[in-house]
């Protein structure tokens, strides 16, 4: 079952991936920035994923009403940034993408921002369904609602490389992983 469930994320992946327009960007193939993929960040401002490149990002997904597993997913990004020296820190950008666009409106999304004491570094953003769909698979996340209105979730946390590329993945929740903080200081530097 499980093989099948992986096998199932890597074609969604790459179907995702080949669906993308030629011009979306002048990334590398593999980039998450060719996805065509429009967001609406916190504060209400529609962007496209390639407008992050040219710095590493710390990516994942989340939904503001989770009281369980995705404050721990906060949590543990704010570990990882502070495990890294200032300068480096400076240097890399976190994007926080819903996958619940029904409740989680920009409001709503700046309001979590202020709760997890997220700055400038940060982008908390919403898509439509389908949208937030094909970043999730080229994220390697997956999620389903359930009958009460709330996620079934996996928790992965992406590096992106300066290109869009996933340079690391990390599962854990809590402490900062050690190689994920390795990855982002050879990708900062």
């Amino acid at each position: 079952m499980n093989t099948l469930y992986s096998r199932r994320a890597a074609l969604l992946s790459l179907g995702a991936l080949a669906a993308l327009p030629a011009f979306a960007t002048n990334a590398p193939g593999d980039s998450i920035y060719r996805l065509d993929a429009t967001l609406t960040d916190q504060d209400g401002n529609a962007f496209q994923l390639a407008s992050l490149q040219g710095l590493p990002v710390l990516a994942s997904m989340f939904y503001t009403s989770c009281d369980m597993v995705c404050p721990m997913i906060f949590e543990t990004v704010q570990a990882t940034l502070r495990a890294l020296p200032a300068p480096e820190r400076a240097n890399v950008r976190v994007l926080m993408v819903s996958f619940d666009p029904a409740r989680d409106t920009p409001a709503v999304l700046k309001k979590a921002a202020q709760a997890h004491g997220c700055d400038g570094q940060w982008v908390l953003a919403r898509a439509e369904e389908a949208t937030a769909r094909k970043v999730a698979a080229v994220l390697g996340i997956q999620y389903r609602r359930l009958a009460n209105g709330e996620f079934n979730h996996s928790t992965v946390i992406s590096l992106l490389d300066r290109q869009g590329r996933i340079a690391a993945k990390s599962g854990k929740l809590g402490p900062a992983d050690p190689a994920l903080v390795a990855a982002v200081r050879k990708t900062v530097a």
